[in-house]
């Protein structure tokens, strides 16, 4: 496989939803979702548990089949992470690279790992056992394993879970590196503070609804003004912003 040009951010939309619902029994998980992301975004899903966030992201990638809706992609590569890393630890980085190459059928599998390698920064690392590595190197490496399609579209779900802050920090700047390149990111998160720094977008989500689509600063001022001698704080915004919506 060829190294793919970087992709133009804000070139027009790369994926369409259009009124996606999906129940699982007396339980409505996503109703009448609808939302078109850019090329390069960043997009934060967030919401309490049991807001469909998950859901909403393993439809996107093709593992759950909504009840209704219609999901277009320009190109229709789109890359699933899931929150639990599926890597073998007893094998080392790179040979993890490239057995999974080989199972999503790459075509040039050396020269994709190698490419991987150095997306992720592991060159150093890939003799290594990835049971050696930290969590946020093994993150990375799942990330990269997302990436070996060449996506226009990466869905992750909940990245930086379990990660500590300077893990976390360095997750962010590989994937707001991706997004920069052209990559959309689509991403849940439990973590608004994570969200107002690493999200272009946040789609907020509670009882299967999505009760905001915008910027973090359109939040902030949806959420009101901030009662006296409290600090500013994303957190704080996000939770009045909540029980205005009677969350």
């Amino acid at each position: 496989m060829s190294e793919n040009p970087p992709r133009a951010r804000g070139a027009g939309p790369v994926l369409e939803v259009d009124g996606l619902s999906k129940s699982f029994g007396e339980r409505r998980a996503l109703r009448d979702v609808s939302l078109d992301v850019q090329a390069g975004e960043l997009l934060a899903v967030l919401g309490p548990n049991g807001a469909g966030k998950t859901t909403l992201l393993s439809i996107l990638a093709g593992i759950t089949r909504p009840d209704a809706g219609r999901i277009t992609s320009s190109n229709g590569d789109v890359g699933w992470v899931p929150q639990q890393a599926g890597l073998y630890r007893r094998l080392t980085v790179e040979e993890n690279l490239r057995l999974f190459a080989h199972m999503e059928d790459v075509e040039d599998v050396e020269g994709t790992v190698a490419r991987m390698l150095d997306q992720t920064g592991l060159q150093e690392r890939r003799h290594d056992p990835v049971s050696s590595l930290s969590g946020g190197n093994q993150q990375r490496i799942n990330i990269a394993i997302g990436l070996l399609g060449a996506p226009s579209v990466l869905l992750l779900d909940e990245p930086s879970s379990g990660l500590d802050p300077s893990q976390r920090v360095r997750l962010w700047e590989f994937v707001a590196g991706l997004a920069e390149a052209g990559t959309t990111v689509i991403y849940s998160t439990h973590q608004i503070e994570e969200a107002s720094h690493y999200g272009d977008r946040l789609v907020v989500r509670a009882d299967g609804e999505t009760i905001f689509d915008g910027s973090f600063d359109e939040l902030r001022h949806a959420a009101g003004p901030r009662p006296e001698g409290t600090a500013e704080d994303p957190e704080n915004d996000f939770v009045r912003f909540l029980r205005q919506r009677g969350h």
